[in-house]
């Protein structure tokens, strides 16, 4: 059973070829809509918030606070590609961030070795979702719940519901804490892991593989594609971004408590599936999740510069999604309607 399907929707040269001007904006409209509106939003707080929105200190603490998020919602994509879902990624990361603290305070682990074990057991659950969807047939909505519901609870048993604190050395701090170029290191973690998936996805046999399974896995395993070595890969793919993103925010927090993590979990999925309506309409995409956060992010700063109060960003997560989703939708109808 598939959680999601995989259909690209974006203009092709032969439906371009003898449109008019306004058919032309009309089908590129979805492709690059949230480009644009991402970039009407900055021009916009730019010009109403000058003194504090276009600013290289507000850059700086976009990026802190999003880049987390946006390492979920491209490790989460992955599977997306597949066809699958991974819920784990908002329930792994409060398990792995505690882990990556707790082996060093509590067991005198060097960190090197603690931040190891920490993306080898995001492997390991990876690894293991893939087995739930593949082998056992589970649907990876319901088995991804499962296993991250499984991790919460391991993080409540393991930190007896207090915090994991202690003295840990300055090299792990500088993990997330360094700045290049006058901007958080996350950011070109962010960057190097973006160009790393868009030409694995795009140019290489793995990515076309990974679209094919997840908008017919019936017809890609006719084709020859050992599908569920693939799939089962990209479970590990999202699992070792996972724990990664736990081991930055571990180095951010400086302390690991199980009521922290979990708040990930909506505006990481919501920039993935707001991938999916940008760029490549209708089929998750590297670039498409980045503006996804992007716009996310720049959205929510602006208005909470305004004075918006704590319910103003999970506001605006939801409406962003439905609006997406309606967008994606018209893009559909109109493709339907011009065949």
């Amino acid at each position: 059973m598939q959680s999601l399907e995989s259909n690209a929707l974006e203009p092709t040269k032969a439906e371009l070829k003898d449109a008019s001007l306004k058919t032309r904006v009309l089908r590129f409209l979805p492709v690059y809509g949230l480009v644009l509106l991402t970039v009407f939003l900055i021009v916009l707080f730019s010009i109403l918030l000058p003194n504090t929105f276009p600013t290289l200190l507000n850059m700086r603490a976009i990026i802190s606070d999003k880049a987390i998020i946006a390492l979920l919602s491209l490790g989460a994509m992955i599977p997306m590609a597949a066809g699958r879902i991974d819920l784990t990624v908002g329930y792994g990361i409060v398990l792995w961030h505690i882990l990556a603290i707790s082996l060093q305070t509590m067991f005198g682990i060097p960190w090197p070795i603690a931040v190891a074990i920490v993306l080898s057991l995001g492997l390991l659950t990876g690894f293991l979702n893939g087995l739930l969807v593949e082998v056992a047939k589970i649907d990876s909505f319901i088995a991804t719940l499962g296993t991250g519901t499984v991790l919460y609870a391991l993080a409540l048993w393991h930190t007896g519901g207090r915090q994991m604190v202690g003295a840990l050395p300055d090299s792990f701090y500088a993990i997330n804490g360094t700045f290049v170029f006058g901007l958080p290191i996350t950011g070109f973690y962010v960057l190097g892991i973006t160009v790393a998936m868009w030409l694995i996805l795009e140019y290489t046999p793995i990515g076309r593989y990974l679209y094919a399974i997840g908008a017919n896995q019936r017809a890609a395993q006719l084709n020859g594609i050992p599908t569920r070595k693939f799939v089962i890969g990209a479970f590990m793919s999202s699992g070792l971004i996972t724990a990664f993103a736990g081991v930055l925010l571990a180095s951010k927090l400086r302390i690991g408590q199980a009521s922290v993590g979990l708040e990930f979990l909506l505006p990481a999925l919501v920039g993935a599936f707001l991938g999916s309506t940008t760029i490549k309409p209708g089929r998750v995409n590297v670039w498409g999740t980045v503006v996804g956060v992007a716009i996310l992010a720049v959205g929510i700063s602006g208005i909470q510069q305004f004075g918006g109060s704590f319910w103003v960003e999970p506001m605006f997560n939801g409406v962003t999604l439905l609006i997406a989703i309606g967008i994606a939708g018209y893009a559909q109808r109109r493709k339907g309607a011009n065949k």
